[in-house]
């Protein structure tokens, strides 16, 4: 018994000694133990991963590249010593087109657009609609729809037999005036004939004063009455100038050099006169000048303030998109239109398409940065 107590106690003996070489020896007093680093979670940098993607998306155009860009803004180099530090606001290039952060985390307003655009029409500011003076029948038609004419040129003939009759009768009411001024410078001559006799008469006491007072009426009379016959003859010239000049009107003619971009006009067609032909919309022809086209295009109200006549930019037509073409600002529309929230300018173009036209879609595009770089 006493000898399982021996052995007892001499194995418990070597499980000690053995535990004992296996600890480690106490560190010496003067080494300090590092100081445990503090560590974000893997949470906080997938948040901030997000925000900063986010963020590149919103400001640029290629927001991954920028939102990674941010990412790395966020994590420091190397450890984290400093990891309660905020860090300092980044600076971002406004000419890239993207938002400063201000204190705070606030980003800025996105800076001013640098170019303005719209859309609109060509207009030939030179147009007309022809309507007939005078109501006729339609004779003859000496133009085409496309046609080029000059000014003055003959388009449409009116045939009105009222007014050649007037005119004929105008030149016969002149020659009867002018048969009744003869007859009343005769008159004249032989009353001042008299009136000089009964002078010299009266004179020498050979005749009465009152033979020579009635010759003195007489001759005032013979006055008066060539005067009458002088102002007929005016009248019927003015008579003659009316008739012709309804005459003439029924002849239509060019009042400017341009295209025949509308004929209305049949041969054979009764026109009415210009009052009545206005009000049942019964035109003839319409003229546009075709060789001076400006474009009216309508663009954002809010962009007004930018806008001034004298800038210059770019159109390009539907029909030739091929062919950009410069503009520039002439004037703006003194209203805004309420219904489309927008604002109408009138622009000049310079060497457009050949094939150009009225009534063609526009779209134009307007620079500020000229503009920006002359007012400083």
């Amino acid at each position: 018994m006493k000898t399982h107590l021996n052995l007892v106690s001499e194995q418990d003996r070597k499980i000690a000694d053995t535990l004992k070489s296996l600890s480690l020896a106490a560190p010496p007093h003067d080494i300090v133990p590092p100081k445990p680093q503090r560590r974000r979670p893997a949470l906080f940098f997938l948040a901030v991963a997000t925000l900063a993607t986010a963020a590149g998306v919103m400001a640029y155009p290629s927001g991954v590249a920028d939102g990674i860009g941010a990412l790395l803004h966020f994590i420091p180099d190397g450890a984290y010593p400093n990891a309660g530090a905020a860090p300092a606001p980044r600076q971002v290039d406004l000419s890239a087109g993207a938002l400063t952060e201000e204190p705070g985390g606030i980003p800025a307003p996105l800076p001013l657009a640098r170019e303005i655009t719209g859309s609109g029409f060509v207009v030939a500011p030179k147009t007309t609609t022809i309507f007939s003076k005078y109501e006729g029948r339609i004779t003859h038609i000496s133009v085409e729809p496309g046609e080029h004419v000059e000014k003055n040129q003959v388009l449409i003939e009116l045939e009105d037999a009222s007014a050649r009759f007037a005119l004929e009768q105008a030149y016969a009411a002149k020659a009867a005036a002018e048969l009744v001024l003869a007859a009343r410078t005769i008159d004249l001559v032989q009353a001042r004939a008299s009136f000089e006799r009964s002078k010299t008469l009266t004179a020498s006491n050979a005749a009465s004063r009152q033979a020579f007072e009635d010759a003195q009426t007489a001759l005032d009379q013979a006055v008066n009455a060539r005067a009458q016959a002088q102002q007929s003859i005016a009248s019927t010239e003015l008579s003659i100038r009316i008739a012709d000049e309804k005459l003439a009107a029924l002849t239509i003619r060019a009042p400017f050099s341009g295209t025949v971009t509308r004929l209305d006009a049949h041969v054979g067609d009764m026109v009415l006169a210009r009052i009545d032909s206005v009000r049942e919309s019964l035109s003839l022809v319409t003229l546009t000048d075709t060789e001076h086209l400006v474009i009216d295009a309508d663009v954002a109200e809010t962009s007004i303030a930018s806008l001034k006549p004298g800038l210059r930019g770019e159109a390009v037509l539907d029909g030739f998109p091929e062919h950009p073409f410069a503009v520039e600002i002439l004037r703006l529309a003194p209203i805004a239109s309420a219904e489309k929230g927008t604002i109408t300018l009138r622009l000049s173009v310079n060497n457009p398409p050949a094939g150009i036209r009225p009534n063609m879609a526009a779209r134009i595009r307007i620079s500020l940065h000229d503009a920006g770089e002359a007012a400083r």
